[in-house]
């Protein structure tokens, strides 16, 4: 092996894998990516880094995989994005999200442990984990109350990472992520869902846009701001859990409202609601205080609501031939969204 860092993700074909992906490339890492087989290849967000990232097949349902990539590639840190991290669904399947989710971090910390002890960690944690909060905002120490099969997976995988650093010393890391979006989002998620249809409506192709709870309250930050923490959290001289958010709330009815108002469209003649969306226990009010890592890693949001929204719906109207009369936050090449085979239909994670 090289002396280059070398990093393994987890999830490297979802949203937050693909930022971080990019983040790594042009820190000069040796970057390495799990991808899971499935009947169609699901690496659209990494095409246009096809060429400088290593994939491997592998699935945290299966611990012989884990450690077979680990022996191969021997990464310095590993960042576990994977996961079937689709709240809804994870009602309709329980015991997979649980397997995936929830035991699959004890698999790969196992792995770890056993083929690359001296490796640095990073377990993707949720907001979801807060739940029926008990205190606003939330904090590292605001207790969980998980409210979804998916949530109580993540507070699995928060407690084996914790469990894992004070038992084998194993440097790990958690971030506990508050909702976090971009134009790489799956529509199958309600703030890409909601850009995606605008788009599409401006376009003429699409009619509605149906939704279910619009009053949810979520604290919306930008992935690619995210994952700069992810980072930052494993250069530290000890492992600790973050709390990443932006620290301002907001309802699914005002992200609707702005997304319709950037192309001049009364959201009323379009939006429907359909109980089929809504889950059978919701989570009302997200808002996460980042204090700590702003004091510990000098971290802070660069993009907030009005700025994220005008970047997805960017992004959307150029996918779909528009141009938009509008400023959005030049972060990234939203070209890229146009681009041939960069799919954006594909589940988050792996």
């Amino acid at each position: 092996m090289t002396s280059t860092k070398r990093a393994l993700i987890t999830g490297i074909t979802g949203q937050d894998g693909s930022y971080l992906a990019e983040l790594l490339l042009a820190k000069g890492y040796e970057v390495h990516g799990l991808l899971r087989r499935s009947s169609t290849l699901s690496v659209g967000r990494v095409m246009h880094l096809q060429d400088r990232i290593q994939l491997h097949y592998s699935d945290l349902t299966d611990s012989l995989s884990l450690q077979r990539v680990l022996g191969l590639c021997e990464p310095h840190e590993v960042y576990n994005l994977a996961a079937q991290s689709h709240v809804r669904v994870s009602f309709d399947q329980p015991i997979y999200t649980g397997d995936a989710t929830g035991i699959g971090v004890i698999r790969m910390l196992e792995a770890l442990r056993l083929i690359v002890p001296t490796a640095r960690f990073y377990q993707a944690s949720s907001s979801e984990m807060f739940g029926k909060v008990r205190e606003v905002p939330q904090t590292e120490l605001t207790p969980f109350h998980p409210r979804s099969p998916y949530a109580v997976a993540k507070v699995y995988g928060y407690w084996a990472t914790v469990n894992y650093r004070e038992s084998y010393g194993t440097f790990a890391c958690n971030g506990i992520l508050f909702n976090h979006e971009s134009p790489r989002r799956g529509e199958d998620f309600v703030t890409r869902k909601i850009t995606h249809a605008v788009a599409r409506i401006a376009a003429g192709k699409q009619k509605d846009l149906v939704l279910g709870n619009t009053s949810a309250k979520r604290d919306w930050g930008y992935a690619g701001d995210y994952v700069e923490l992810m980072w930052r959290m494993l250069q530290e001289s000890s492992p600790d859990d973050y709390v990443v958010a932006t620290n301002e709330t907001w309802t699914v009815q005002e992200f609707v409202e702005k997304a319709f108002g950037l192309v001049g469209l009364d959201w009323r003649e379009y939006l429907k609601l359909d109980k089929r969306f809504e889950r059978p226990a919701e989570v009302d009010l997200l808002i996460g205080d980042p204090i700590k890592a702003k004091n510990k890693l000098g971290w802070e949001p660069r993009i907030r609501l009005d700025g994220l929204v005008r970047l997805m719906m960017a992004a959307d109207l150029v996918a779909n031939g528009i141009q938009p009369e509008f400023e959005w936050p030049q972060v990234e090449d939203i070209s890229l969204y146009s681009a041939p085979g960069f799919k954006l239909r594909t589940p988050a994670g792996l």
